[in-house]
């Protein structure tokens, strides 16, 4: 079974949800980084969580999520869109510590509690939307929780987990998004509530075998939810030679000669998915020319 994702109403339109499994997309970004147990939980909880945020928007429309909360994990950088594919990476990929109190891998330690969550979302307009929320807890559930009751006025719940096998390749990932529409009735807040605090944590859920679909039965119950639509999800990364060619060209003439003369050649390498573009001097030569 491949990932992918669902969006749903939920009694009677009063809930927007969405689910999803990620498992083969942040094994994908494991085996690119080689991150270690730790930041591959921190890095697929920020995915998955990204991924589902991407589900919300339209068209050609995307967003960037940052995280940087001051700890040994350094930030982490999300990049989705609107189709269901997602990117990222962390600075320091080998970061690991012993399992916390609770016996589950301690992002919090990695990821730190003193910094920031920012969503940057381009919409095609000349200005982009940015929110900011101080990181409140540094787990990232809790945090994309905060970020949309605080930044977008949306009353959440997210769920994020991440399972890790003992050779450091991802068992199981995915999560949940559960937002509450205007003039939700207080009997259904309360009835979400209850039954989020009786599941069991995401990642075993996925671990159990549950799809999407069944993972949102699980938080909403069976006879509540109505599956809207079904979307697949990939890591994809949207770099290429030309775009690492029109960056070269923004350093302007004087720059790209200074390269030319002490390296003769150029080379640039993608954080994403860590892809080398290699340019000759004759490629410089070229984009000094439409620096001009």
């Amino acid at each position: 079974m491949g990932d992918y994702l669902v969006k749903a109403l939920a009694y009677n339109g009063q809930v927007r949800a969405y689910a999803v499994r990620t498992t083969e997309t942040i094994g994908e970004a494991q085996v690119l980084h080689q991150t270690w147990p730790t930041a591959s939980a921190a890095l697929g909880r920020a995915m998955s969580a990204g991924v589902m945020m991407g589900a919300m928007l339209k068209g050609e429309e995307k967003l960037t999520i940052k995280i940087e909360g001051g700890g040994p994990i350094g930030v982490i950088l999300v990049d989705s869109n609107s189709k269901g594919e997602v990117r990222g990476y962390v600075t320091n990929p080998q970061t690991h510590f012993d399992l916390n109190e609770q016996g589950k891998l301690d992002v919090r330690r990695a990821v730190g509690t003193t910094g920031l969550l920012s969503v940057v979302k381009d919409v095609g307009m000349r200005e982009h939307f940015t929110g900011q929320v101080p990181i409140v807890s540094g787990e990232l559930g809790e945090d994309f929780t905060y970020y949309f009751v605080t930044s977008e006025q949306t009353p959440s719940s997210v769920g994020v987990g991440v399972l890790v096998n003992p050779d450091n390749t991802i068992l199981a990932a995915g999560g949940f998004i559960i937002q509450l529409m205007p003039g939700t009735e207080e009997e259904t807040i309360t009835e979400i509530e209850n039954r989020l605090k009786s599941i069991p944590p995401v990642s075993k859920l996925i671990q159990q075998g549950l799809t999407p679909e069944e993972l949102l039965e699980e938080v909403l119950g069976k006879e509540n939810v109505k599956i809207l639509e079904k979307q697949p999800v990939a890591f994809v990364c949207t770099c290429s030679k030309e775009r690492f060619g029109a960056a070269i060209t923004s350093l302007g003439v004087e720059e790209i000669q200074d390269i030319i003369d002490t390296e003769g050649k150029a080379e640039a390498q993608c954080h994403f998915c860590n892809e080398v573009y290699h340019y000759s001097k004759e490629e410089l030569e070229e984009l000094k020319q439409e620096a001009k």
